[in-house]
């Protein structure tokens, strides 16, 4: 899946039937090598446009690295996200070009305030350097929690409270309820399917949108459904950080979710070997050149 070279707008598009409502504003690409949830919803609003359904309320779909997305790589100076903290936004800080592209998002955000909306609901949509079931992460902050238990897909919580700086930690604190949806390893052809059928539940929960008044009801919506018989939540136990200058390599083979035990050895850090000291499951093991995480650690809860 490469997108070098493509070049997208800002926002990518809009839809609305005029109707009171609440607001899904729904981004992609915040990591400038995950552009599967911008190609999802670039079919989602193809569909909309074309088949024109009435919902409530509004959909917005705004891009988020767009230099690095042209150059197919995570990011141009920093991870874009880790900028969203208090500071920067107060401060108005704009030393690197992510921080410059978070106040773009900022500012688009603006144009939908939440005088003018019955709720406001987002949903950040990224892929995984390792392979991976499809999956949500949550803040369990405000209502979030009990909105992602509304859809089908694994659910992990934690993650914006042991890496600070994410757009969905922005969101939440400013009151507008969500989660991030994680659709799989980065070049997966199935990555693309997953974000567009979590698009089409979105609009259907939180716009009222009846996915029957579509032509043709959406495969890829049918396909998220059919894990709600499976689903289970996490919750994060451990995060294996790197620092600038460290050399870390994964062990090779690990996905999303599988099991590991006391014992075994997951990485090699500065030359270190490092050894689980759990009977659990590992999430987001590292395979890329860019990232400031390892590894973590989970256990199911529910």
């Amino acid at each position: 899946m490469n997108t070098s070279q493509t070049t997208y707008k800002r926002v990518l598009g809009e839809y609305t039937s005029h109707k009171t409502g609440p607001l899904l504003f729904i981004s992609a690409g915040i990591h400038g090598n995950e552009p599967s949830g911008l190609q999802a919803l670039e079919k989602v609003l193809n569909v909309l446009s074309e088949n024109k359904p009435e919902i409530r309320g509004r959909l917005i779909a705004v891009s988020g690295n767009r230099e690095a997305l042209e150059n197919n790589v995570r990011y141009i100076d920093e991870d874009l996200n880790r900028t969203w903290t208090e500071e920067n936004i107060a401060n108005k800080i704009t030393d690197t070009h992510e921080k410059k592209e978070m106040f773009c998002i900022i500012e688009v955000l603006k144009n939908y305030p939440e005088s003018q909306y019955e709720k406001r609901y987002f949903l950040d949509c990224h892929t995984t350097s390792s392979a991976s079931k499809p999956y949500i992460s949550v803040q369990d902050v405000n209502d979030n929690d009990n909105w992602a238990h509304q859809f089908p897909p694994y659910i992990i919580r934690g993650f914006s409270d042991i890496v600070y700086g994410c757009i969905d930690h922005y969101l939440s604190r400013i009151g507008v309820t969500g989660f991030v949806f994680e659709g799989g390893q980065h070049e997966s052809p199935d990555a693309v399917k997953h974000h567009e059928g979590m698009i089409w539940l979105a609009l259907a929960k939180a716009c009222n949108l009846d996915l029957n008044e579509l032509r043709t009801y959406p495969e890829a919506a049918a396909y998220i459904e059919a894990m709600k018989a499976d689903q289970k939540t996490f919750e994060i136990e451990h995060r294996h950080e790197i620092k600038n200058g460290d050399t870390f390599k994964m062990e090779p083979g690990y996905e999303n979710f599988q099991p590991i035990k006391k014992g075994e050895q997951l990485a090699i850090h500065n030359g270190k070997k490092i050894i689980s000291t759990w009977d659990a499951y590992i999430f987001m093991p590292l395979y890329q050149a860019q990232g400031n995480d390892g590894f973590f650690v989970v256990r199911e809860v529910e």
